[in-house]
């Protein structure tokens, strides 16, 4: 009997590590978080998951099939998993009392074997839980994993569902799915789109770090506020690190009819509001700004003061790593920050790593954004869909 151990970072990688290695039938009989010696002999060492598995030990698999992300979805019957037998008892051991007396050496090796299955499912009963939960639930831990759903968050989820129901309860994927989804809904606020009023003037700012999307969101609300709600809209930039920026608005401006200002400094930001003031929305496109340069975001946070912003929305790729928007959106914060754009919804695999960031950066979403077509590819954001969209129950199609 082959008994083999896996270590990765997260739950999802050992997953998928038992796969590869041993095929969709292998039985996974243990897990628990481990970490690594300590570093420098003072600080801990990193945590990683570790998993134990065998082809050779009859149990059924709890690893997802290969079709897993197919199915398990509203409406979708899902993929079901047999209730966890004791395992099957390796075939020398069957046979020992019927065959002649082995080798010492044979002996010797069968009995180690035999001692290191022991402890294995002795270490497996002191396991931080996941091997304890009922099928039903480990096919939804699972489920949630592989929508890239943190595994602490998972957990989480998955706990407060056993609490809730009971019995035959969990017997309804349907129903626990829909559970999940309307938790994860719940842990997400919105704040809307820009309210503007006719003859007041309202201004609000794109900000964020390079490459997110800023000046083609700027555009998007733009023509949409322009063409579809008949409001008086004018665009200012202060984005002029990269000529290509200020041209590529300037020919949107010249497209949809809007006034347009150019601004390098902030007393020229003050004038630029100031002629601005009969309208009734004043975009604001700024210079993307890595979150590390403290210079430029102070700099950044003048323009802004100068500009009398009502609104600064963070605009953030939903891309990027779950640390890295993390700490993006805590730096931005020191410049006010007031909502939270994602764009890129279409390139995203999966947007299971936004949820931490929605957690602890504690700002509303207003727009998300899927491709580059303007005025299309942009909506006001809706908890409802954006639960369904992080769990794959809904495609990120923006309309």
């Amino acid at each position: 009997m082959e008994l083999r151990t896996f270590r990765a970072s997260t739950m999802h990688e050992a997953l998928a590590l038992v796969r590869r290695e041993l095929g969709p039938d292998a039985a996974v009989l243990h897990t628990r978080e481990v970490r690594s010696g300590r570093l420098l002999g003072i600080l801990p060492g990193r945590l990683h998951i570790e998993v134990t598995a065998s082809r050779g030990v009859h149990v059924p698999s709890r690893l997802p099939p290969p079709d897993h992300r197919e199915t398990g979805r509203f409406g979708d019957e899902p993929a079901t998993y047999s209730r966890p037998q004791p395992a099957t008892p390796p075939r020398w051991m069957q046979s020992l009392s019927e065959s002649p007396p082995p080798p010492a050496g044979a002996v010797h090796d069968q009995l180690e074997e035999l001692r290191n299955l022991v402890q294995d499912l002795c270490r497996r009963s002191r396991g931080h839980g996941l091997s304890e939960m009922p099928e039903e639930l480990f096919h939804l831990f699972t489920w949630l994993i592989d929508a890239d759903v943190h595994e602490d968050l998972a957990r989480e989820l998955v706990e407060r569902v056993r609490q809730e129901y009971r019995g035959a309860e969990l017997k309804d994927p349907v129903m626990l799915q829909a559970r999940i989804a309307r938790m994860i809904e719940a842990e997400l606020h919105v704040s809307g789109p820009i309210q503007t009023t006719p003859g007041r003037r309202r201004v609000a700012a794109l900000v964020g770090p390079t490459g997110v999307g800023k000046t083609t969101t700027i555009a998007k609300l733009a023509a949409n506020f322009r063409l579809k709600e008949k409001r008086r809209v004018g665009l200012i930039t202060v984005d002029t690190y990269r000529i290509a920026a200020v041209e590529q608005l300037r020919t949107y401006a010249e497209i949809i009819d809007l006034p347009m200002q150019v601004v390098s400094t902030p007393r020229e930001m003050r004038e630029a509001v100031r002629r601005m003031a009969g309208l009734d929305l004043v975009l604001m496109d700024t210079a993307g700004r890595s979150p590390k340069d403290e210079v430029r975001l102070q700099e950044l946070k003048a323009f802004l003061s100068e500009a009398g912003a009502d609104e600064v929305h963070l605009v953030l790729s939903s891309i990027g790593s779950t640390r890295t928007l993390e700490q993006t959106a805590q730096r931005f914060a020191a410049v006010g920050t007031t909502a939270l754009i994602l764009t890129k919804l279409d390139e995203a695999s999966s947007l299971g790593s936004v949820l931490p960031v929605l957690r602890s950066c504690k700002l509303p979403l207003s727009y998300l954004t899927n491709g580059q077509n303007v005025p299309d590819d942009i909506e006001i954001a809706k908890p409802a869909k954006l639960a369904k969209m992080v769990l794959g129950l809904e495609t990120a199609e923006v309309r």
